[in-house]
């Protein structure tokens, strides 16, 4: 089983675009999202994906992602509720790999930053253009987002 150990940030400013290639428009939806486990939908470019994850403990969870053909993804996404809409752009600094999300639709306005962790008490710095950490913060969950957008705060 894979876990995953993830920190989440809000953006502060747009220096970030400076340091980032050409983005992915990303689609998600949720079949099934409650705290003990997510099922998600996602086609990131041309690319389909199938992720099921686990109840969070601390800043991990367990993750279980599989590629799918993206018609089926198509059919699955419809069978979501609402869905995030999102334009990801991949970042490193100081030897680690950020993942900045722009996001659109309900929730435009909303920018995070994300980091995946080999373990979760691995240090890294802060690149200048992160902000408030938001990882305890359930409301910033792409699972959360897609059933009570950033624009309804």
């Amino acid at each position: 089983m894979r876990m995953e150990f993830e920190r989440k940030f809000l953006v502060s400013n747009d220096s970030w675009q400076a340091e980032a290639g050409e983005g992915l428009f990303c689609r998600q939806g949720y079949l099934v999202s409650d705290p003990e486990k997510t099922v998600r939908i996602r086609i990131m470019g041309q690319e389909a994906f199938l992720t099921i994850k686990g109840a969070t403990q601390g800043i991990g969870r367990p993750e279980f992602e599989y590629k799918i053909p993206a018609d089926d993804a198509e059919e699955l996404l419809k069978r979501c509720g609402s869905l995030i809409e999102k334009t990801r752009y991949i970042i490193p600094h100081a030897g680690m790999v950020w993942e900045l999300d722009v996001f659109a639709g309900k929730n435009e306005g909303l920018v995070l930053a994300e980091i995946e962790l080999p373990e979760a008490a691995r240090e890294f710095e802060l690149p200048p253009w992160a902000g408030r950490e938001v990882s305890d913060d359930n409301r910033y969950y792409n699972a959360c987002l897609a059933q009570h957008p950033f624009s309804e705060w």
